[in-house]
C-alpha cells in the first residue's frame, strides 16, 4: 500500500530506494470502515491523509444545521483540515470516508522531519497544493458563474465515474443546491 503513495509521489519528483525506505517508516496506512469519522469538528487536525481506494468527505455544518460539504477526495488524492493542522486550533470540519477506504496517513511532525531528509518532497507537496488550490478556484469560480444545473452538467462531464460513487444528497451539498433539486435536475433529458 505504501508504495501507492511512492509511486504516486514518483510521478512528480525522483525518489531514491533509501527516500522510499524513509517514507514507509513514518506513513500509517489505514482500512476505515464507510462512514467512519478521521477528523471530527472541535478536535485538533494531525494529520495528511492520502487516498489509496476509496472516498473522503470534508465538510462542516452550516447555520441551517445542514452538512455543507467542501471537498472530496478519491484515489491519489490528499486531504487534511489545513487551517487546524497548521495552527493546532480545533477544526470546524469534519472528514468523514463515503466508502469503505484505504488511506495513509502522516502526521506534521512525521512530514517536517521528511522534508529535512528529503528536499524533494517539498516540490512534490508544492506541485499537488497548487494544484488543490487552482481547482478550489475553479469551483469558486462556477459556483459564481454558472447556473445550478450548468455547474452539476459541468461536473458531471468532468468527473461521471465519480457521480456514480457518491450519495445524491452529498453531490447536491458540494454543487450547493438540494437534493430536491438535484433530483430534478437529473430528470431532465439533456
Amino acid at each position: 500500500m505504501q508504495s501507492y503513495l511512492t509511486n504516486h509521489i514518483e510521478k512528480f519528483v525522483e525518489l531514491s530506494e533509501a527516500d522510499i525506505e524513509l517514507i514507509g517508516k513514518v506513513v500509517t496506512v489505514k482500512s476505515v470502515k464507510k462512514k467512519t469519522f478521521l477528523l471530527q469538528a472541535d478536535q485538533v487536525c494531525r494529520e495528511l491523509y492520502f487516498v489509496s481506494k476509496g472516498c473522503l468527505r470534508l465538510y462542516f455544518i452550516n447555520k441551517k444545521l445542514n452538512e455543507q460539504i467542501t471537498q472530496f477526495a478519491i484515489e491519489n488524492w490528499w486531504m487534511s483540515d489545513h487551517g487546524s493542522l497548521e495552527s493546532g486550533k480545533p477544526s470546524s470540519y469534519y472528514i468523514q470516508t463515503v466508502e469503505d477506504s484505504e488511506v495513509i496517513s502522516i502526521s506534521k511532525a512525521k512530514l517536517e522531519e521528511l522534508f529535512e531528509k528529503v528536499p524533494r518532497l517539498e516540490r512534490y507537496f508544492r506541485i499537488v497544493q497548487q494544484r488543490a488550490f487552482t481547482a478550489s478556484q475553479k469551483r469558486i469560480e462556477y459556483i459564481y458563474s454558472m447556473s445550478d444545473e450548468e455547474r452539476y452538467r459541468h461536473f458531471s462531464s468532468l468527473f461521471p465515474d465519480f457521480i456514480q460513487r457518491i450519495p445524491q444528497y452529498m453531490l447536491a451539498s458540494y454543487l450547493g443546491f438540494t437534493p430536491q433539486f438535484m433530483s430534478k435536475i437529473r430528470a431532465k433529458k439533456v
